[in-house]
């Protein structure tokens, strides 16, 4: 029992530390992305929310407009709900991984996508959907004409008071469902690739090389981010404050109606700059605190 407990305090020490150094890197490509999937709603148009031509004039406006500090806006509460939910995803994947492994101790394909979309539904609901609509909250802010939220915690308070503890929680449904889907494809595949690589270069799973781990999380990313994005747009539009839409499925349907079934891809670019990134960061920190803990 005590080896368990260590491996599970391991699991959330190693996925805490990596979650908090991805975010901190890559933060500016999803501030970049969350900005790009904002625009186009009836709503944020006629709130006179700034229209950017792509991700380079996003960047690069944001940057000439607001200085190297508006690139990290609303990064306090994504990189406290980054480091939080890699800690939950990654204990949580461990756990039911190994719940999961048959008799031999193999793991096949649909477990390991079973235990990875449980990891993510499970981080989705606690922690990063309030850090998500924080985070979109002052994203917006910083697109509209005349800025509102003064600081991070004036957002928060302002969330909580006209929409109560619930408002934190706008959006959960669509980001558990994108948290599932990204967990799910994204160690299935990191794991998969792993094993694959473990038996043709005959290494230990254990001792993965750095550069193996960054490279494998980069593949696993890149997976990810097309697999996945329309959970991705569906929920950002629903975190935004344009109350515009009922429910996953009738935005889902509106934004496709409206601006066709490209637009459930917008800001595809800055996440696959993200995610492809992200994944090598946080995999190969990941292993590699884990072999300093071990």
């Amino acid at each position: 029992m005590a080896k368990q407990k260590d491996k599970a305090a391991h699991s959330l020490i190693a996925g805490t530390f990596a979650g908090a150094v991805e975010g901190a890197v890559t933060y500016p490509t999803e501030l970049v992305k969350t900005k790009m999937q904002l625009q186009g709603s009836q709503q944020y148009t006629a709130q006179g929310g700034h229209v950017y031509s792509g991700p380079i004039d996003c960047a690069s406006t944001t940057l000439r407009t607001q200085g190297i500090r508006g690139l990290y806006r609303g990064l306090p509460p994504m990189l406290v709900g980054n480091a939080a939910k890699a800690g939950v995803r990654f204990l949580t994947y461990d756990t039911v991984k190994e719940m999961l492994r048959a008799r031999d101790g193999t793991l096949s394909m649909p477990r390991m996508m079973a235990a990875g979309m449980c990891a993510g539904v499970i981080e989705g609901g606690t922690v990063v959907a309030p850090s998500e609509t924080i985070k979109t909250r002052l994203i917006h802010d910083q697109c509209m004409p005349n800025s509102q939220f003064r600081s991070t915690l004036d957002c928060v308070r302002s969330v909580i008071h006209t929409g109560g503890i619930r408002g934190l929680y706008r959006g959960v449904g669509p980001v558990m469902m994108r948290q599932g889907a990204n967990s799910c494809v994204r160690f299935a595949a990191y794991d998969s690739l792993k094993q694959l690589m473990v038996r043709h270069a005959r290494v230990d799973a254990k001792k993965i090389p750095v550069v193996y781990s960054f490279a494998l999380g980069m593949a696993a990313g890149v997976i990810t981010v097309y697999s996945t994005m329309p959970f991705d747009v569906v929920k950002t539009r629903m975190q935004s404050p344009a109350v515009e839409y009922t429910g996953s499925l009738q935005c889902a349907l509106r934004v496709t109606s409206s601006e066709g079934v490209r637009a459930l891809w917008k800001g595809a670019t800055p996440r696959l700059a993200r995610l492809m990134f992200s994944g090598a960061i946080v995999f190969a920190t990941y292993e590699e605190v884990m072999k300093v803990l071990r």
